[in-house]
């Protein structure tokens, strides 16, 4: 009996190390950017010896995918399957759009720091590609339907979903939230 507690023990004091690594590491990634994180970093905030470190992340994939699921679980997007019950193709623009760019206002720096890295560091961008791409790709096939089937429709809708597209009108142009939803409605239904 002794050897399976310790066995269970041993199992749960290896899983909060892995959380304490992974919850380290989303904190610098968030401050400075998971391309700008170093693993002596990470394993000095989480209070663990680099070769604890690589036992529990063999590479750096392994971390930058258990991290985008740990914050992915705590800031969970918005789902758009939800906007197929608005029947009306801008009035599901419109949710589509709003609850899209609400989520990018709460994770507005994390997002930032991902796609600047993403930009020069390979495996940032894959786990970037990986993490938000079905999102991206759910969100366009939402959106699109009842639209014209143009590319100018294609390109403008797919511009109203990057998150730098919002960052520019809310951030840069000071629109608030609703006015860029209305925008880019705008922008999307003026194609045809």
């Amino acid at each position: 009996m002794a050897r399976k507690y310790e066995l269970k023990r041993r199992a749960e004091t290896q899983a909060e190390t892995r959380r304490r690594i992974v919850e380290a590491a989303v904190q610098l990634h968030q401050e400075k950017g998971p391309g700008l994180t170093s693993i002596s970093d990470i394993a000095r905030l989480a209070g663990v010896q680099r070769n604890t470190f690589y036992r529990h992340f063999p590479d750096e994939h392994s971390l930058l995918l258990a991290c985008s699921g740990h914050y992915g679980h705590l800031n969970p997007p918005p789902d758009p399957i939800g906007w197929q019950s608005e029947t009306d193709p801008a009035g599901r623009l419109r949710l589509g759009l709003g609850e899209l760019y609400s989520y990018y206002e709460r994770t507005e720096e994390m997002l930032t720091k991902v796609v600047r890295d993403a930009e020069f560091h390979e495996g940032v961008r894959e786990i970037q590609a990986l993490r938000s791409g079905q999102l991206r790709a759910t969100a366009h096939d939402t959106l699109v339907e009842g639209l014209p089937r143009t590319a100018r429709t294609r390109a403008i809708l797919d511009l109203a979903l990057d998150f730098r597209t919002w960052k520019r009108l809310v951030r840069f142009d000071g629109l608030s939230q609703k006015a860029a939803v209305e925008t880019m409605v705008a922008a999307v239904l003026a194609q045809d």
